[in-house]
């Protein structure tokens, strides 16, 4: 019989389950607990990291190395300059890396990390702002601090009470409670997290302009009001949006003729051979503008149940076509 075989023949699935809901209620206790905590050492660290021109150095053994990487992400995208900094590696020349324009982060849940305390004192001379995120006060990273983040737990979530589990948790809350302080000191908008992550979804949505993908040049289908019925047909074909513009010959635009309309007037039974395109469109269509976001065009073709919109310039003249196939090919729906 084999090993994995005997752990399977004892495995016990209610006990995983009880183990599990213990963890939630250990870590959750653990995150609510900060909040009593949150003091002097919080808000003076929001306080200085405005105040530097450099970035915020995120440091961290293990677990809390971990937790740190994340941390400095998340600063980094939330309009904070940041990155994290391996302390071993930093005593082997990654502290170069670290100026007096930056201050330094160092996390650990007991505050006494060997590789840590060795770059402390480097640190100190350097003159660096240090903040420590720690579950102890008297630790020799805490004595050294600048300013201190309270993140103590009562207890880890392991059954052991060994591995590293709500005081990570507690620690990566506070790293998103110091983000979202300083975000917001900042006055940093939903458009800003938008040029950090221009290959995401919000990215797409806040920086694609109808501009970027609408059809342009011989592309547009149009005609002129006197074109016949049959020309305005065969524009139609030809461009393939289901829907054709109505222009002047200036280029302003006068009306649209959809799909949808060739339908009601088949269904009308009116005899089209002898119509123009004055005849049978439909004016003051709705437009939008190049220069708007492209979710604006997709919102506008929501709201009016329609496929397709028409782009003018600010004359009114017709400069672009989209449709929803269009939206959906620059991933903007």
């Amino acid at each position: 019989m084999t090993v994995p075989s005997l752990i399977a023949s004892s495995f016990d699935a209610q006990r995983a389950i009880a183990l599990a809901n213990e963890t939630f209620d250990i870590e959750a206790a653990a995150v609510q607990g900060l909040k009593s905590r949150l003091g002097e050492g919080f808000v003076r660290t929001v306080e200085r990291v405005l105040t530097i021109s450099g970035r915020v150095v995120v440091m961290g053994m293990g677990k809390s190395g971990h937790v740190g990487r994340k941390i400095a992400a998340t600063l980094a995208s939330t309009g904070t300059p940041a990155m994290f900094v391996h302390p071993a590696e930093a005593s082997h020349g990654d502290l170069g890396m670290v100026t007096d324009a930056d201050l330094v982060l160092m996390i650990s849940n007991s505050g006494e990390s060997q590789e840590v305390a060795a770059i402390l004192p480097v640190l100190k001379r350097l003159g660096v702002p240090l903040v420590t995120m720690t579950g102890n006060a008297r630790s020799t990273m805490a004595q050294h601090a600048d300013f201190w983040i309270d993140t103590a737990v009562s207890k880890e979530a392991c059954p052991l009470n060994l591995a590293p589990t709500a005081s990570t948790t507690a620690q990566l809350a506070m790293g998103d409670a110091l983000a979202v302080a300083l975000l917001d000191a900042r006055g940093f908008r939903a458009e800003d997290f938008a040029r950090s992550h221009p290959g995401g979804a919000l990215g797409r949505k806040l920086l694609t302009h109808v501009s970027d993908v609408m059809r342009s040049g011989d592309a547009i289908p149009r005609v002129w009001p006197t074109a016949t019925f049959s020309e305005l047909m065969r524009e139609m074909s030809a461009k393939g949006l289901g829907a054709t513009a109505v222009v002047t010959e200036d280029g302003t635009l006068m009306g649209i003729f959809t799909d949808g309309d060739l339908r009601r007037l088949v269904e009308q039974g009116t005899d089209l051979r002898a119509k123009t395109a004055m005849d049978v469109m439909h004016a003051n269509p709705c437009t939008i503008p190049a220069h708007a976001l492209a979710v604006d065009a997709a919102d506008l073709m929501e709201a009016r149940r329609i496929t397709s919109v028409l782009v003018v310039d600010d004359a009114g003249r017709l400069c672009g076509a989209i449709n929803s196939n269009d939206l959906m090919r620059a991933k903007v729906i």
